[in-house]
């Protein structure tokens, strides 16, 4: 053969075998490469918490602490598009993932002139930061090319145009261009001018060299190179060039505004995630909080939380955690969330059950007198908080003026603390403690922590007149309601919690309870003014709000009408800026009655000493009859209020007179000495073991007696001298000739 044509053969199969290569290189073997995994979930996006009229509240950031926006094509203009291909990739459209004339400059570049230069199109730099960290080796840059190649392959360059911006790093933890434009300038990308524009597509060259919040004199160097790149590829006019190059650098970065910040805490929330929130009242109710609160440092006030119910729905309108996030004295803390004393916002309650168990009404009386009661510490005399006793009271003024002794007996009438532990259950409080008893009748002046969420939804079960269901913070299936107790007795509750009259003896009138309309609501003050609250409804919203310090600092002697009250009434005021407020329908049976509130009886409606109530017409109280005045028209007490009747806590003798004949309302009860008691006699105690004065629930009523022991008169309760030995003592009911026999025994030391 002739040799010159063997060697053109061998030449031609060379090439042959080259450009089979080649093509297997090109088309084939790219397909030996997996595309990175990150390429094929969709980019990451920070979860936006939104109200519930769709309002963005909170963008949130990713693990990575980075905040990430993805947004289709059409949503990216085109000044931007075109900005970042001439920054990056002036051939994508025409290059199939990998630019040969780029990668043939930069080899030059590096064997003539030892200089490095960027070749990596769009593509590969898309590869590239799909793809998990790895060492820059010869292998790593084969594997984006062959990577490059698979992408341009299977996919559109729309759809690689759009994944690269979506994933690209802008400085300052912004992921992609919406979430750049957003940070950097607060506008959508649709709004961006082509100066900003051409900053955007100039930062990822560089992030942190080129950010514009600490370098801006070397950003808008950068922006100005790409403005110049633009125009050399004709893509647009001189003059909108020259326009954008002139532009002044004008930023406004985002500061973000959290005016819900403990919503941040919420794990895994989805990409989008609505609440219940109404942002505009969210806001309000922030700036009412913190403008109360610095009213009120003076009085060591520093904290407050607010929560906002919508009744019908149990939907959480509005949550305001603390007076301000960035207290770094506990800030941060959820108000709304943490256990703490609720003082008398759990004594409504407690009356609730009495009408219901013990058959009260609004106008049954209650003795408002002294009434020591046996605790596991010992025994205790609880008192009102301005320390008097008023003796007898309807119902309506020891609930409307929040008396503590009444509310005590009543308690105690309901068998102790257990059947108000186990309403409160129902409600949805969930901080008490496993036993009732730890509490004692304490629990309906509140030494139970409670949540001011979880108090608020049980004040909006009142509202509902007894429905119950837990708070809703997320839309969806509506929760299935309970009904806990009948709507007479809520409507009865929630009348006198709304009577001005009725609290005024306590309450001065023209304060922070007072509304336009009618409102019901409840204060409560915690013992050393730890804790303040006010709660309240109207049919559609009940707010609660608490007001103190985190870390348990006591307040300046400010009670829950002077700290939390003035931030629920402008809360009330705000929530019904826009809704016309309603009241109740009065519920089936409940009629309107005339009573004279000394002894709760039925009068008629022009009797001098005549109030107007409510009661069930299977309830009504009994009508007064001569017998239960004296000849001057005072209302006669029973041997209840002997005690209380001859004590200087009465300021009522013009109206009130003692009947020591008349039977008493309750039996005789002995509380202290127990039966079997032991006592010791020590002739060191200066004032004397021996002496023993008991104690009755009917002070000065009882006849006492003792075979062994002698008992001298005293007021308003014998002294009984003890001396060693075992002894019979007696107690008898004068009203009822009931004896009571108490065993003592005593021993000397």
């Amino acid at each position: 053969m002739n040799p010159k044509l063997k060697w053109r053969r061998r030449i031609l199969r060379l090439l042959g075998a080259g450009a089979l290569a080649a093509v297997l290189g090109w088309f084939v073997l790219p397909f030996a490469v997996s595309l990175p995994a990150g390429l094929l979930e969709n980019p990451a996006s920070s979860p936006v918490l939104l109200d519930r009229h769709g309002t963005p509240i909170l963008h949130l950031a990713l693990p990575d602490s980075t905040h990430a926006a993805a947004v289709s094509l059409d949503e990216i203009p085109a000044d931007l598009i075109a900005c970042t291909l001439a920054a990056e990739d002036k051939r994508f459209r025409s290059h199939g993932g990998v630019d040969l004339l780029a990668t043939m400059r930069a080899a030059r570049d590096r064997v003539v002139y030892r200089g490095v230069s960027g070749a990596s199109t769009i593509t590969q730099q898309l590869v590239k930061i799909s793809s998990p960290p790895a060492k820059r080796v010869p292998l790593t840059k084969l594997r984006e090319v062959l990577a490059a190649r698979h992408l341009e392959m299977t996919w559109s360059k729309d759809r690689i145009l759009t994944a690269y911006l979506n994933r690209l790093d802008y400085g300052n933890l912004r992921i992609g261009a919406a979430e750049a434009a957003r940070f950097y300038f607060q506008k959508p990308l649709g709004d961006l001018s082509l100066a900003e524009c051409a900053l955007l597509a100039g930062l990822p060259q560089g992030p942190s060299h080129l950010n514009p919040l600490r370098h801006p004199k070397r950003a808008i160097s950068r922006r100005n190179f790409v403005l110049q790149r633009l125009a050399a590829n004709g893509q647009a006019d001189t003059a909108r060039i020259a326009a954008a190059m002139a532009e002044p650098l004008t930023l406004r970065p985002l500061v973000e505004k959290q005016p819900a910040p403990w919503l941040a805490q919420i794990q895994n929330p989805t990409l989008q995630i609505q609440t219940t929130l109404d942002l505009p009242l969210q806001n309000d109710l922030q700036a009412i909080v913190r403008e109360e609160t610095a009213k009120l440092k003076a009085a060591n006030l520093r904290h407050a939380a607010v929560v906002v119910i919508d009744n019908p729905t149990g939907e959480i309108l509005a949550l305001v955690s603390s007076a301000d996030w960035d207290d770094p004295r506990g800030g941060q803390m959820n108000g709304a969330l943490i256990p703490r004393s609720p003082g008398s916002t759990l004594k409504p309650f407690m009356y609730l059950l009495a009408m219901e168990r013990n058959h009260r009404i609004p106008s049954s009386i209650l003795a408002d007198i002294p009434s020591p009661f046996r605790t596991p510490q010992g025994l205790d005399l609880p008192e009102n908080y301005d320390r008097g006793y008023r003796g007898p009271v309807t119902l309506r003024t020891a609930l409307a003026c929040s008396l503590n002794v009444p509310a005590l007996r009543e308690l105690n009438f309901l068998g102790g603390p257990k059947p108000l532990y186990e309403l409160l259950e129902n409600l949805g409080i969930t901080t008490l403690d496993a036993d009732p008893n730890l509490y004692g009748l304490g629990l309906t002046l509140g030494n139970a922590p409670v949540r001011l969420l979880e108090l608020t939804n049980a004040y909006a079960t009142l509202a509902r007149q007894g429905l119950y269901f837990p708070p809703v913070l997320f839309p969806g299936k509506p929760p299935e309601p309970r009904s806990l107790f009948d709507s007479r007795s809520a409507y009865l509750i929630a009348d006198i919690l709304s009577d001005a009259d009725a609290r005024a003896p306590s309450f001065q009138p023209g304060g922070p309870l007072d509304f336009p309309f009618k409102c019901a609501v409840k204060t409560g003050t915690s013992s050393d003014f730890h804790d303040n609250w006010c709660i309240g409804f109207t049919p559609r919203f009940t707010i609660g709000v608490w007001a103190g310090n985190f870390e348990q600092q006591p307040m300046k002697g400010l009670s829950g009408i002077a700290g939390a009250g003035p931030i629920f009434h402008r809360a009330m005021l705000r929530l019904h800026r826009d809704i016309k407020p309603t009241w109740f329908e009065r519920s089936n049976g409940l009629i309107d009655i005339t009573i004279d509130p000394r002894n709760g009886k039925l009068v008629p409606a022009d009797a001098k000493s005549a109030r107007q109530d409510l009661a069930a017409q299977d309830q009504l109280p009994p009508f007064a009859t001569p017998a239960d005045y004296d000849t001057s028209g005072k209302s006669l007490l029973d041997p209840t209020y002997a005690g209380w009747f001859a004590s200087s806590h009465n300021l009522r003798r013009n109206e009130l007179a003692l009947d020591p004949a008349t039977p008493a309302r309750e039996p005789l009860r002995i509380i202290s000495p127990a039966d079997n008691a032991t006592f010791l006699l020590d002739p060191e105690i200066p004032s004397g073991s021996d002496k023993l004065r008991p104690v009755t629930n009917l002070p000065g009523t009882a006849r006492w007696q003792s075979a062994t022991l002698r008992i001298e008169p005293g007021t308003p309760e014998p002294i009984i001298h003890l001396t060693a030995g075992t002894h019979i003592v007696t107690a008898t009911d004068p009203a009822t000739g009931e004896i009571h026999t108490l065993t003592l025994r005593v021993k000397s030391l």
